[in-house]
C-alpha cells in the first residue's frame, strides 16, 4: 500500500523447555539466533503443580514436558548468557505462577536488571486449569487470591509485565466451539477483574489501567475463516466488558490483547507432514486481520503427535512466521477484511451467541459458582466433535478420508530419530542437583522465608514479596507450595463426566459386544475403572473414553486426574473391575505404567484376568515394551474412533 509504513511484526515465539534447565538453556539460545523475538517457556508437570523432582509423584515426570525447576539456581541456568532486561519472555505457568514470577525477579535482580524493565506475561489463569488443563493445586478462592495479589503486586513493580494471560486456548481443545471458547475466557476474565477490584489495593485512577494490561491467551484451529471471525468477536465483547462493567474510557485500556498458539491437538499423527499446511493455515486467522492480530505467536512443529519436537522442527515452525511477516506483503495493508459482510455477519453471530452465554454464567454467580456447568458444557461438545469426526461428518485428511498415502520421508525408518527423546538420565541429574542445592543452602534462611510465606497465606498480605525473599532464599518449588498447602489446603476439580452424551456410528453394535461380555463374566453390568496417574492433567481423552464406554453399556468408575499407581490399584481391588484403562500424555508411561502393573499385582488383580488398556502419545518401541510387561492393548493419537476402541475393549474383557 504505496504511502503507508509496514506494520512491525508480531513477536515470534517457539514454545520450549525440557531435559534440564542447561538443555533448555541451549535451545533457547539457538532459537533467538535463528529469528525468535521471544521466548516462550515450557516447564514441566512437577514444576507446575508445585512438586520438586525428588517427590513421589513427580517420578517418571521430570522434564518431560518442559524444563524443571526447582529453585533460583535452576532459573539463572535457564537464563544464562540470556539478559532478561531485553528478552520478552512468556511463561506457561498457573498454580504456581506467583512462585515462577518470583523466581524471575530474583534472576533479573541478580542480573542487576530494573524490575521495571520486565516484559513478558504470567499465563496465571487458574480458572482454565479446573476446566481443562489440570494443573491446579488449591481451592479455586485461595487461587483466586493468589492471582489477584500477582496482579495488584506488578501494577507498579513490573509495569511492562502482564500479569495474566486469560486462557481460552485450552477451552478449544476441551471441546469449545467459538462460541464457549468466547464466552468462558470472558466469563474467566470478569471473575480476575472482580476479585482485583475488591482487594481494595488498586485505585480507581489505577483500575482502567489494571484492565489494560489484562491479556488474552488464543487458540485457532482449522476452520481460518470462522476463527478469524471469533478473534474480532473477542475484541468487540472485551471492549463492550471494560466500558460497561469497568467504565474504561481510555480506548487503548479497552483493546483486546492476544498472544496464541495455533492448535496442537488439532495435528494428527497419521500422514503428519499435512500438519505443516494446517499450522500456517491456522496462522492466518490470527494474523490476517489488522484490526484482530495477535501480538504474539507461537506455532506447534508438524510432529509435536508423535512426540517432543526436535530443534530442526521448531525451526522450521519458526520459518513459517518469518516468512509470512517478513516476505510477504501482510503488513503493508489495513485491515482486508473491513466492510465484508460476509465476516461482519459470522462476528456478529459469534459475538451474540458468546453474549447470551456469558450473561448465564455471570447469573449463576461467574466462573467460581459455573465450574460444574462450564465443565459438563465442555465434555458434552468435546463429544459430539468426536462423534462427527468418527461419522465422517467432519474431514480429517489422512485420518478419516484420503488415508492412502506413500512412505514419508520424514518418518519411515526413523522411528524416535523423527522426535526429541527425553533420556531418563537427566531425571536423575535434576535429582542430585536438588541434593546438593539443599545441603549447600542457609537452612535457617529457609525457615524463616517459608515462615513468611505461611504468615502471609494466613492474613492475607501480598504474598508475592515474600515469595520473592523466599526465592531469594534458596527455597525449593515443592518446599514454597507446600507451605500454601498447609494453609490453602488442595482440590479435586469436576470431571464433568456426567449422564449421556448420546448415540454414535457403531454404538449398538457395541453395546451388544459390551452386553454379551458382562453375559460371559456372569455379570449384570461391566465395570471399567479409568484412571490418570501421575501428574498429567490434560484429561480430554480419559473423559472421552469414560463417556463413551458408558454410553456403551459400562459401569465406569472415573476418579479424576493425578492419581498414584496405588491409589489406583487400590481402586481397583476395591471396585472389582473387569478392565483398567490408563490415560498418560506427558511421555511418563515407561515409569508410571510398570508401577501401576506391579501394584495391581500387589492388590491381587490379575493383569491377566482383568485387561490394562493404556492410551497416550506413545511411540511404537514403547508400546511393544508395555505389552510384554502385560499390557493388553495400547492406543495412541492414530486410534480416532473412540468407539471402534470401546468395542475392542469388550472383545479383551470376554477373552
Amino acid at each position: 500500500m504505496e504511502g503507508r509504513e509496514r506494520d512491525r511484526p508480531w513477536i515470534f515465539r517457539t514454545y520450549a523447555g525440557y531435559a534440564t534447565p542447561r538443555a533448555t538453556n541451549v535451545r533457547f539460545k539457538s532459537n533467538l539466533a535463528k529469528g525468535q523475538t521471544g521466548l516462550s517457556i515450557a516447564f514441566d508437570l512437577p514444576t507446575q503443580t508445585g512438586y520438586d523432582s525428588d517427590h513421589e509423584m513427580a517420578k517418571g515426570e521430570v522434564g518431560k514436558v518442559g524444563v524443571p525447576i526447582g529453585h533460583l539456581g535452576d532459573m539463572l541456568a535457564v537464563f544464562d548468557g540470556i539478559p532478561v532486561a531485553d528478552m520478552n519472555t512468556s511463561m506457561t505457568i498457573n498454580a504456581t505462577a506467583m512462585w515462577l514470577l518470583a523466581l524471575y525477579v530474583a534472576v533479573a535482580d541478580v542480573h542487576g536488571a530494573p524490575r521495571a524493565s520486565l516484559a513478558g506475561t504470567t499465563q496465571n489463569d487458574i480458572l482454565k486449569e479446573y476446566l481443562s488443563r489440570g494443573t491446579y493445586v488449591f481451592p479455586p478462592d485461595p487461587s483466586i487470591r493468589l492471582t489477584a495479589d500477582l496482579i495488584t503486586w506488578t501494577l507498579h513493580e513490573t509495569p511492562r509485565w502482564n500479569p495474566i494471560n486469560v486462557c481460552s486456548y485450552h477451552l478449544q481443545e476441551a471441546g469449545a466451539g467459538p462460541v464457549l471458547e468466547v464466552a468462558y475466557a470472558l466469563a474467566n476474565a470478569v471473575c480476575v477483574l472482580d476479585a482485583v477490584r475488591a482487594t481494595g489495593r488498586v485505585s480507581d485512577d489505577d483500575f482502567p489501567k489494571l484492565v489494560g494490561r489484562m491479556s488474552f491467551f488464543c487458540n485457532a484451529g482449522i476452520r481460518y475463516i470462522e476463527e478469524t471471525c471469533k478473534m474480532r468477536a473477542f475484541g468487540i465483547l472485551w471492549d463492550r466488558i471494560a466500558r460497561e462493567r469497568y467504565r474504561v474510557n481510555e480506548e487503548k485500556y479497552r483493546r483486546f490483547r492476544y498472544g496464541v498458539q495455533v492448535n496442537s491437538l488439532g495435528l494428527t499423527s497419521l500422514q503428519p507432514e499435512n500438519n505443516v499446511y494446517r499450522i500456517f493455515l491456522e496462522m492466518l486467522a490470527v494474523t490476517q486481520s489488522r484490526d484482530a492480530r495477535a501480538r504474539a505467536v507461537q506455532l506447534p512443529a508438524w510432529n509435536e503427535a508423535l512426540g517432543l519436537p526436535r530443534a530442526w522442527d521448531q525451526q522450521w515452525s519458526l520459518r513459517a512466521q518469518q516468512i509470512l511477516a517478513l516476505e510477504s506483503d501482510l503488513l503493508e495493508y489495513d485491515d482486508i477484511f473491513e466492510g465484508s459482510k460476509v465476516i461482519e455477519a459470522k462476528t456478529a453471530d459469534i459475538a451474540t451467541a458468546a453474549w447470551d452465554e456469558l450473561a448465564k454464567v455471570l447469573d449463576m454467580g461467574g466462573s467460581v459458582d459455573a465450574l460444574g456447568y462450564m465443565k459438563e458444557s465442555l465434555v458434552a461438545a468435546h463429544a459430539e466433535k468426536r462423534r462427527a469426526i468418527e461419522r465422517g461428518d467432519v474431514t480429517v485428511i489422512g485420518v478419516n478420508a484420503h488415508t492412502g498415502t506413500e512412505p514419508s520421508p520424514l518418518v519411515a525408518g526413523l522411528d524416535e530419530l523423527s522426535f526429541e527423546r527425553v533420556d531418563p538420565k537427566y531425571e536423575a541429574e535434576q535429582i542430585d542437583a536438588l541434593g546438593r542445592h539443599r545441603a549447600e543452602r542457609d537452612n535457617g534462611r529457609v525457615a524463616a522465608a517459608l515462615e513468611a510465606v505461611r504468615r502471609a497465606a494466613a492474613t492475607g498480605d501480598n504474598l508475592v514479596p515474600p515469595s520473592i525473599e523466599a526465592a531469594r532464599a534458596g527455597v525449593t518449588t515443592g518446599e514454597w507450595a507446600d507451605a500454601l498447602r498447609e494453609v490453602f489446603g488442595e482440590y479435586r476439580a469436576p470431571t464433568g463426566v456426567t449422564g449421556r452424551a448420546g448415540t454414535g456410528a457403531g454404538l449398538d453394535e457395541v453395546r451388544i459386544k459390551v452386553t454379551a461380555a458382562a453375559g460371559r463374566r456372569g455379570v449384570a453390568k461391566l465395570r471399567m475403572l479409568i484412571a490418570k496417574p501421575g501428574l498429567d492433567g490434560h484429561s480430554n481423552a480419559a473423559e472421552q473414553i469414560a463417556v463413551r464406554a458408558r454410553d456403551a453399556g459400562f459401569e465406569v468408575v472415573y476418579q479424576g486426574i493425578r492419581l498414584t499407581p496405588q491409589q489406583i490399584a487400590r481402586a481397583a481391588a476395591e471396585e472389582d473391575v473387569h478392565i483398567v484403562g490408563l490415560s498418560i500424555l506427558s511421555g511418563a508411561h515407561g515409569w508410571l505404567v510398570p508401577e501401576v502393573l506391579e501394584q495391581l499385582r500387589a492388590e491381587g488383580v490379575d493383569p491377566g484376568e482383568t485387561p490394562v488398556v493404556v492410551g497416550g502419545v506413545i511411540p511404537e518401541e514403547d508400546g511393544r515394551k508395555l505389552i510384554e510387561l502385560g499390557v493388553a492393548r495400547v492406543y495412541t493419537p492414530k486410534d480416532f474412533d473412540v468407539t471402534r476402541m470401546i468395542g475392542e475393549i469388550a472383545d479383551l474383557v470376554a477373552g
